[in-house]
């Protein structure tokens, strides 16, 4: 995970605290997004579902289950090939110590996929694991992509890529993207913070497509459901080492959110739009150690940060910030813990992967932010 966030590395935990604030005012009523005027938003934060083993990508099905990638426990096994450069390696894997987790509507989580592979970083890194990064569904199939995998990172049978998962809950690698990485070269890798096998932070489905961003090497890559894959943009070669993270796609482009390096500078990172072709442009400036974007209907976007204020991701300081369509901003919560990705629910409430990182088995939670209004409001068509 934030192994994956290439030179980004973690520590540990505080107790949990979100700070109300509110949102500009709307011109139409969208229940739980934006649906009031200024002062009449009440924000309220609560934890969703437990008992997750840093939580990464998650994503609701057409079933109206949540789906959670999570890195799982890491492993023993040594590298066996070319290892990361200390301090981050050398890295050991496992074949088995990853899952994805579905949860129901009340908030139960039961594994879905078990026995997926994952990897941790030296100890002098704390251990930090990667794993299955991100979920994604084109259909009914629910794809995953590991982050965890390669013989890099200790677990030379299986290398990092995108999976399907079968109608029995097994999983099947369609794409191999450590394959892909090392036969196709970026413009500007930091020899220092390299890792052959990547460390995939992002995935979604566009049309019958997947999408996903790699931060080590800085790309954004199509992944067909054949296996075939081909690269959108060098990111790298057009800005440079600043790590993407998270990716999400709106009226025709595709936006990507960076975490750039440590220590953290506050106001470093962006937000890029992406055309399908592959032109980049900034869209937003001032941010700190994104690790999810997303837009609600009303064209407002979500950046989610996984620090804010310290040099180094600390716990109760991550935070979302909202960038209306006029370009206001506004927190709309805060003192979140070590925050990895976010998403959208059906009820128009935003689900946050908590203690993503840095905590022990178990810790990883879902917290749900449901953003509602504290008077009776008339739609405006």
């Amino acid at each position: 995970m934030i192994t994956a966030f290439r030179g980004r590395r973690v520590r540990h935990a505080l107790p949990l605290l979100l700070l109300v604030l509110v949102l500009p005012s709307c011109k139409k009523k969208l229940p739980g997004v934006c649906n009031c005027s200024p002062g009449d938003y009440v924000t309220t934060t609560s934890v969703f579902a437990r008992g997750f083993n840093s939580p990464r990508g998650l994503l609701f099905g057409p079933d109206g289950y949540l789906y959670v990638a999570e890195a799982g426990l890491g492993g023993a096994n040594p590298a066996t090939c070319t290892n990361v450069l200390p301090p981050v390696g050398p890295y050991t894997g496992s074949d088995t110590g990853a899952r994805i987790s579905r949860v129901s509507p009340g908030g139960i989580r039961t594994t879905w996929v078990n026995n997926l592979p994952s990897s941790q970083t030296a100890p002098t890194q704390g251990s930090l694991v990667s794993g299955v990064a991100d979920v994604a569904f084109i259909g009914n199939t629910l794809y995953g992509i590991l982050a965890g995998a390669g013989c890099s990172h200790g677990v030379p049978g299986i290398p990092n890529g995108v999976v399907r998962v079968n109608a029995n809950h097994s999983w099947t690698e369609i794409a191999d993207l450590s394959a892909f990485q090392q036969s196709h070269p970026v413009a500007n890798p930091n020899p220092p913070d390299f890792e052959p096998d990547g460390t995939w932070y992002s995935m979604i489905a566009v049309g019958n497509d997947l999408y996903a961003v790699e931060p080590n090497h800085g790309e954004l890559d199509r992944i067909t459901t054949r296996g075939a894959i081909s690269r959108v943009i060098d990111i790298s070669a057009a800005e440079g080492h600043i790590v993407p993270t998270a990716v999400t796609w709106h009226n025709g482009a595709f936006y990507v959110g960076n975490l750039d390096l440590f220590p953290i500078i506050a106001g470093s990172a962006s937000i890029y739009r992406i055309t399908p072709f592959g032109h980049i442009s900034i869209y937003a400036t001032g941010f700190s150690d994104i690790v999810g974007v997303l837009f609600d209907q009303l064209g407002g976007l979500y950046v989610l940060e996984n620090t804010t204020g310290n040099p180094f991701p600390t716990p109760g300081t991550g935070d979302i910030v909202r960038v209306d369509p006029s370009g206001a901003r506004e927190i709309i919560a805060s003192g979140l813990n070590l925050p990895t990705a976010m998403t959208m629910g059906p009820d128009n409430k935003i689900y946050v992967s908590a203690w993503g990182f840095g905590g022990g088995p178990g810790m990883g939670e879902i917290d749900v932010i449901d953003i509602s209004c504290s008077k009776q409001v008339v739609s405006v068509k």
